[in-house]
């Protein structure tokens, strides 16, 4: 399971420390606000000194949502505290709708008014102009900490100052057009002022919303999706699933790869995906499974050593015929030499289920099997003139064979089962795998009925590039 771990000490300082600066201009706003809309009448400027307040609470509610959030994982939160900060963002939506519809209701019953009195002296713009000031510096710097820490509380404080600075900017305007005898001006900015207040809430809350019911993010999810197609080794993505918790994105991912690959080769994929997503962004913490794929273009032979390998089981000599439309299959396993026949008989039949599985009901399995020796034989070099006898007799028999091959290295051994031979073989180049091959068990073949006490004969073909 991946954790959604806590950010660092200073990052966690850097979000408080901008909640708390955002509680204390928040604050000092209202109050002045509060201030010049009663000195003054205006119903805008009393608007707005109540989203001044409401704010005030909201940002409150964001640093105490902001220290919660960054709780590490526990027992009970697996994925951390993050969504505190999006339960704080939904309440600071519920505020806003609710200041706007009653600013909405005083602006309507301040309409049907006929005779509204607005004192409006320099004081009063002078509040406004500093607001706006603000307003407009908050904004920024909670913009900016937001983006950086990824904080759905910070990103609604920065909207609710940037909505402010539009709101005050109306109140201005209104009553510039009060003070120029256009008496419904105060009550019409006031609407505007409810307006934004709307459109800053429907904001906040359709993030916010997309956060506690674990949306995709929107922005990012093709750009994750396309990084993890793209890395090598991917076959296709079987699924993908992200959503955001705090700073974090948290997900999901299944991948499918070639199933012949080797457990460090999935690895190593794996580890090429993370990194992909990491480019995309770091923030992302996504757990991967692997899903292996049969490629269109196996053989049947890769087929069967692949069902060996699953069950650890050495499969070669594969032989495959196609009877009247029937798979006929013959393969060579090799199972431990001390192993009753019991045993290895249940292995076999296993074995042979399995490639029917893989193959079909109806196809025909034989499996021959062949004693392995498990245990590390005891070895020592054999005396010059039995091992020269048997390097002669590899020689001799090396340049009789089509093709003629070039014997060298020869290695003679003597263990308690009996002599083991290595050599290497050079041939043309030219020559296929299958010709080198008939070139090497002939000379083991013919080697061996002169030296009956040879247990093995391991020759290695090599190309003659001179």
């Amino acid at each position: 399971m991946t954790e959604t771990k806590a950010l660092p000490r200073a990052r966690t300082s850097v979000k408080l420390a901008a909640a708390k600066a955002s509680i204390a201009a928040s604050a000092l706003l209202a109050v002045a606000k509060l201030a010049a809309g009663l000195w003054s009448g205006s119903l805008a400027l009393l608007s707005e000194s109540g989203h001044a307040f409401v704010d005030t609470g909201a940002t409150t509610l964001t640093y105490f949502a902001v220290r919660e959030a960054e709780k590490p994982a526990d027992a009970e939160h697996h994925y951390g505290h993050g969504k505190y900060e999006a339960l704080a963002a939904l309440i600071e939506t519920g505020f806003l709708f609710g200041l706007a519809l009653f600013v909405v209701a005083e602006a309507w019953r301040r309409l049907q008014e006929k005779n509204v009195e607005i004192d409006a002296g320099w004081p009063i713009y002078g509040v406004l102009l500093i607001s706006i000031v603000i307003d407009y510096v908050r904004a920024r710097q909670l913009h900016r900490i937001a983006k950086e820490e990824c904080s759905d509380a910070l990103a609604a404080d920065a909207l609710h100052f940037a909505s402010d600075l539009v709101s005050s900017t109306l109140v201005l305007i209104g009553l510039i057009a009060a003070h120029y005898g256009f008496e419904r001006g105060d009550a019409l900015a006031a609407l505007g002022v409810a307006a934004f207040i709307a459109v800053a809430g429907f904001r906040v809350g359709r993030r916010t919303i997309d956060t506690l019911l674990d949306a995709a993010p929107r922005e990012l999810a093709p750009h994750v999706e396309r990084a993890i197609a793209e890395a090598p080794g991917v076959i296709a993505i079987d699924s993908l699933r992200l959503r955001t918790i705090g700073p974090d994105i948290v997900g999901e991912a299944t991948i499918g790869v070639a199933r012949g690959l080797r457990v460090e080769q999935a690895a190593r994929i794996k580890s090429a995906v993370s990194e992909a997503i990491a480019g995309v962004t770091p923030r992302a913490h996504v757990t991967l499974s692997v899903e292996p794929r049969a490629l269109d273009d196996e053989t049947i032979a890769e087929r069967i050593l692949l069902v060996g390998a699953r069950r650890h089981i050495h499969a070669h000599h594969v032989i495959a015929q196609q009877v009247d439309g029937r798979l006929s299959i013959g393969v060579d396993i090799e199972l431990d030499g001390a192993m009753t026949l019991g045993r290895a008989h249940a292995i076999a039949t296993d074995f042979e289920c399995a490639l029917r599985d893989e193959f079909g009901a109806d196809a025909e399995v034989e499996t021959h099997i062949e004693p392995l020796e498990m245990h590390l034989l005891s070895a020592q070099a054999a005396d010059r003139a039995a091992a020269g006898a048997i390097e002669a007799a590899i020689a001799r028999v090396a340049a009789q064979t089509r093709p003629p091959a070039q014997v060298g290295d020869v290695r003679v051994r003597k263990t308690e089962g009996g002599i083991v031979v290595n050599f290497r073989c050079r041939l043309n180049s030219a020559v296929s795998v299958q010709d080198a091959h008939d070139a090497l068990d002939e000379i083991e073949r013919r080697t061996r009925e002169e030296f009956p006490a040879i247990l093995r004969i391991v020759g290695r073909a090599e190309p003659d590039n001179r």
